[in-house]
């Protein structure tokens, strides 16, 4: 079979000499031939479609550990996977859009959304509790499957007795891992308390205090990243124009069922302690 030069090899493939010896070294691409005293490399024709792959998948930024996994894999596979991995940057890309708009209202001193804040007291309760340092792209699965979890276990000790919550101890975005945690409020705390030791389960059961909420109702769309964060400011910002202070950690309080609610539902209230 015809060997090719890297000088060659690097023309039909559309790669550099110097990404061929990168790629090399990663194991991603081997030379057909090395010269064990000169060390230069020669290439089979066979791989030009390989290179070429490898340089396409490049130019959707692919990491490199990555591309190695899909010119891996059977065409329809690796065809499967470069519609998952675009999937994500669609998904990211969209994050940043959305990030982009936020700073341009906050910054402009434009809100292009009026919040209506209220109070409301509510009274000490029981909780299970399931709590995990997380980044802010992992909340809409770990959330709803938290809950899962937890009302499951509520439901074998009476019931849950109010409206689930996610309180925020600690700031949660792309860079900052919270901690969060989901709770559920349950009827029969000392009956939570004997199934959590008989079952060996991973939530906690702790009691949340009387206190008085201040809020704002948002719908299913204002709930995703940045969006929500515009209404946790609203939020803050009232608190301080009444002269109160924040008395505990952010919350949201997901009062409707997520699933069969629609974009412009009703779905959810951010909310903080106050004092």
């Amino acid at each position: 079979m015809e060997l090719l030069t890297i000088g060659e090899f690097a023309a039909r493939s559309r790669l550099s000499p110097k990404a061929l010896r990168l790629y090399d070294r990663l194991g991603l691409l081997a030379p057909a031939r090395v010269d064990a005293v000169t060390g230069y490399r020669w290439y089979h024709q066979g791989q030009v479609d390989r290179a070429r792959l490898v340089a396409l998948l490049r130019q959707l930024d692919m990491p490199l550990a990555r591309i190695a996994e899909v010119v891996a894999l059977p065409g329809p596979e690796a065809a499967d996977e470069v519609a998952a991995y675009w999937a994500g940057v669609e998904e990211r890309h969209a994050v940043r859009g959305a990030v982009a708009a936020h700073l341009r209202d906050r910054l402009s001193g434009r809100r292009t959304h009026m919040y209506e804040i209220k109070t409301v007291d509510v009274p000490e309760q029981a909780v299970l509790a399931e709590r995990r340092h997380l980044l802010s792209d992992e909340l809409p699965r770990w959330i709803p499957a938290a809950m899962d979890r937890l009302v499951a276990v509520a439901a074998e000790c009476g019931g849950p007795s109010g409206i689930p919550f996610v309180a925020y101890h600690a700031e949660v975005t792309p860079d900052s891992d919270g901690p969060a945690e989901v709770c559920v409020p349950v009827a029969d705390a000392r009956a939570a308390e004997v199934y959590l030791a008989a079952a060996g389960r991973a939530a906690a059961l702790r009691v949340e205090p009387a206190q008085r909420l201040a809020y704002t109702r948002i719908t299913k769309a204002q709930v995703a990243y940045p969006q929500i964060i515009s209404a946790f400011e609203a939020v803050e910002e009232w608190i301080g124009r009444q002269g109160l202070t924040v008395g505990g950690p952010c919350r949201e309080i997901y009062f409707a069922d997520w699933e069969t609610a629609s974009a412009s539902d009703e779905v959810c209230d951010v909310a903080f302690p106050v004092s």
